[in-house]
């Protein structure tokens, strides 16, 4: 062998020692560097002509595994979806407490009700009658407190996602630029420490959505989402969707998609499957407004069981005015009451000066036992009936949807249901379903069994509209339709609505039941697009009401009832108002005989009562209609509630432990291990050392050579 050989080799022994060491060294001060993968010295046999000359050491290359890497950014999205849902619906069951915990809602929910028949057991006394009344206004101020933090924690929800947003543009863009330098180092020799840099990037982009990797030739990353759609090929992809804001129900959101540097927009929402951002869509649009609305329906359920009773009851003395709320009805539109009810006026000493009975099934009334007289088909008809019957003692009006009874004079008004065939609107007693003499009171209407029949004038003005957005299963927006006003009847605003070319019905129809409820039906076909109302500018002639007002239609109208309730004014003003009594009326009773009595709490018996009276209630949410008790409606929503937070809180464990296992079995294969790292370091210095011998004895061959010569 020639001396110029053994330095040749002794020469590439030393770059390979120098690589080696090189390569070890970096390893070793990476130990503790997330997402490094070790590297590792390409040293080859260097062949020339079939002789070996030494080694070739030019490069560093990443130990790494492909499917590792792909499953462990898997499992991050997995974790960090389920971490993002967990915590939010922790924080929100949080704030509901549980049923024996003393100042949660449930608690709150019995107290009222037992408040209410401890006064009842003693009605002549203030403190009881007040302590009833703060109950229940507290009661109503924890619903309205409880809605305002879902729609705070929506609001939340939606500026994580803003962020999250952001933040993946930064991470996206921040990936493209390293392509470049993983390019020029490939060129060079070695892009490791630009692949490295660029790995830890991508993983903590999977923690925000779902990705998947390619390489190009040179080693660059290309980015798409779990089911194929591209976010980094040769330029990358910029993330758009709405902006942090409120997180009202009803508020329709900008879709994320993505803009290329063309200006080519790409739909992308419905393609993250999982990440931290599919969890906060997920917590916006799905389970916080669901919340939402099993909470107003729960609020709903209350005010109307404790007016359902307190209706039926009257204070001692009888109040002089009772007021209704705004129906929404036309003196026009169709009675539709079943059954019996009597309208008494009531002196101040309890004594019976007029008493009107009504029989909705016969169509007649008689005043004091007399004969009995019709009174006509229409709401209108029935309220001149009765102001005639109540002559100069009382009046009776309906004006703009609210009907009002006045007594003359020092006389007070109160009503009763028949024992036998209680009267019924769609569920409702006549004092029920005006709202006469009602506990709790609300601005706008809150329970939408309307009894309207299709036949009624719809009293809509001219020119107003009802508009729809629709969103298709892939979360963007495939319809905008606005349907005006048209026809006379509600059968002919209907059929508008049913239009499949002009209205709704390619995605949904819309109908009455028996109740006169709205009840919207999909489209066969259409079962996975989502239908909201975005706007309403119709109005039921002089109620002031609009028609999804009226009939509940929409998530924002349904959705905030929870805040809408208050103790009626003048009876939180003067607890003396609240109803504990009942009128005493029998088939005998006549004008002077004593109705009223003020040790009487047989109406506070009854409120106390309704929290165990079976009762209907609407789907809302993911709880569906079901005839049951209002505590076991609060039972069925506590466990709800407590379900989601705790499904939410095992999918993130099991998440969490997939990541842990899937990061574990990638940091066997490309993590630093220094144990090896140090027996490696030892082997190459000792190859610089044999090496640097080499050349140590060539140098004296050449000596001796130069020598002899």
């Amino acid at each position: 062998m020639s001396i110029n050989s053994i330095l040749g080799n002794a020469l590439s022994g030393l770059n390979a020692a120098q690589l080696g060491l090189r390569s070890a060294s970096t390893n070793i001060s990476n130990v503790n560097t997330p997402a490094y993968a070790r590297t590792q010295a390409n040293i080859v046999s260097r062949n020339v002509a079939g002789a070996g000359l030494g080694v070739d050491a030019a490069s560093l290359t990443r130990i790494t595994d492909r499917f590792l890497l792909a499953t462990s950014l898997s499992a991050n999205a997995d974790a960090a979806a389920g971490g993002a849902k967990a915590t939010l619906l922790d924080r929100v069951q949080a704030q509901f407490g549980s049923l024996d915990d003393a100042g949660s809602l449930f608690a709150r929910l019995n107290s009222a009700f037992v408040e209410i028949g401890s006064a009842a057991l003693d009605p002549a006394s203030d403190v009881r009658r007040l302590t009833a009344v703060t109950d229940v206004q507290f009661l109503f101020d924890e619903f309205a407190r409880l809605e305002g933090e879902l729609l705070t924690a929506r609001s939340e929800a939606q500026r994580q996602i803003s962020f999250n947003i952001e933040q993946a543009n930064s991470l996206i863009l921040q990936i493209s630029d390293m392509n470049n330098d993983i390019t020029l180092g490939s060129l060079q020799g070695d892009s490791t420490g630009a692949e490295n840099r660029q790995e830890a990037l991508i993983t903590e982009l999977s923690e925000i959505l779902d990705i998947k990797v390619d390489r190009t030739e040179n080693g660059g990353a290309v980015l798409r989402t779990s089911d194929g759609v591209l976010l980094l090929g040769q330029f990358p992809l910029t993330i758009e969707g709405p902006n942090a804001g409120p997180g009202d129900l009803g508020q329709s959101f900008a879709p994320i998609q993505g803009r290329s540097p063309s200006g080519n927009v790409v739909e992308l929402q419905s393609h993250f499957k999982s990440g931290a951002l599919r969890g906060y869509l997920d917590l916006r649009d799905q389970e916080l407004p669901a919340l939402a609305l099993e909470l107003a329906e729960f609020a709903s359920g209350t005010a109307d069981a404790l007016n359902a009773a307190h209706t039926n009851a009257t204070a001692v003395p009888a109040p002089t005015t009772l007021r209704g709320r705004n129906t929404g009805l036309l003196s026009t539109d169709a009675l539709n009451f079943t059954g019996q009810t009597s309208i008494a006026l009531v002196d101040t000493a309890g004594g019976l000066v007029r008493r009107v009975d009504i029989d909705f099934d016969a169509g007649t009334l008689s005043v004091d036992g007399g004969a009995p007289t019709a009174f006509g088909a229409t709401v209108g008809n029935v309220t001149t009936a009765l102001d005639t019957a109540l002559g100069a003692l009382g009046t009776i009006s309906f004006t703009n949807g609210e009907l009002r009874i006045n007594a003359a004079g020092a006389n007070g008004v109160s009503l009763i249901q028949d024992a036998t065939t209680p009267s019924a609107r769609a569920g409702r007693s006549f004092a029920h379903f005006f709202g006469l003499n009602e506990l709790v009171t609300s601005a706008q209407p809150t329970q939408f069994e309307t009894g309207i029949v299709g036949t009624d004038a719809h009293g809509l003005g001219a020119g107003g509209a009802l508009d729809f957005t629709i969103t298709g299963p892939d979360g963007r927006t495939a319809a905008q339709i606005s349907v005006p006003v048209a026809g006379v009847s509600v059968d002919d605003y209907l059929a508008a609505l049913n239009n499949p070319a002009t209205g709704m019905g390619r995605f949904v129809t819309f109908s009455l039941n028996g109740n006169g409820q709205l009840i919207q039906t999909p489209v066969v076909g259409a079962e996975n697009y989502t239908t909201e109302m975005s706007a309403d500018s119709t109005t039921r002639g002089t109620t002031g009401l609009s028609f999804s007002h009226i009939f509940g239609l929409g998530e924002g109208t349904r959705g905030t009832r929870s805040s809408a309730f208050a103790i009626r004014s003048d009876i939180a003003a003067n607890t003396n108002l609240l109803s504990l009594a009942q009128l005493e009326l029998s088939p005998t009773t006549v004008v002077g005989d004593v109705v009223l009595g003020s040790g009487d709490g047989r109406g506070g018996e009854a409120i106390q009562h309704a929290l165990e009276q079976t009762r209907n209630f609407q789907s809302a949410g993911s709880l569906s209609g079901v005839a049951s008790s209002l505590s076991d409606f609060a039972g069925r929503f506590a466990t709800d509630v407590g379900s989601r937070a705790a499904r939410a809180l095992r999918q993130s464990d099991a998440a969490g432990a997939l990541k842990i296992e899937a990061e574990q079995r990638l940091a066997n294969t490309q993590g630093v291990n220094i144990d090896e790292e140090l027996a490696l370091m030892t082997q190459f210095q000792q190859s610089y050392n044999a090496s640097a011998r080499l050349i140590q004895a060539a140098k004296e061959l050449t000596d001796t050579l130069l020598n002899i010569i």
